[in-house]
């Protein structure tokens, strides 16, 4: 009966997930939000790209600063941004000009967001909303 209540109520609540399709980690979030029949828009975001009020927004219901979701082993990071001291305004605009520098996937809901990554992440975000 719990879980009935519980899948009703996330149904009723949007999600959104930033997603990449090449990325087996985001692959298993999508799969999870399949399997729990929620309701969810996926956002393809290295197609459709943030804009720097958007990775903001997204930042703050994270809790997170744009350091902490740059993906700094990426190649990219490494062979051009690495050695530069970048203020947080210059991260938002490198990230949004460069999306697989966003770690990912994050699931948003109203006001909150989570990086799903372990899955575990994921687990505990739902049962948090």
């Amino acid at each position: 009966m719990w879980v009935f209540y519980f899948l009703v109520l996330k149904k009723s609540q949007p999600l959104k997930i930033y997603h990449n399709p090449r990325c087996r980690k985001s692959r298993e979030a999508l799969q999870y939000l399949q399997a729990l029949e929620l309701e969810y828009e996926v956002v393809l975001y290295l197609k459709n790209t943030l804009n720097p009020d958007e990775l903001k927004a997204l930042l703050e219901k994270l809790g997170y600063t744009p350091e902490m979701l740059l993906r700094k082993n990426e190649s990219l990071w490494k062979t051009e941004f690495a050695n530069k001291n970048l203020s947080a305004a210059e991260l938002i605009t490198t990230m949004t000009s460069n999306p697989k520098l966003i770690e990912r996937p994050i699931v948003e809901q109203e006001n909150s967001a989570v990086v799903a990554r372990p899955l575990e992440r994921l687990q505990e975000f739902l049962n948090r909303h």
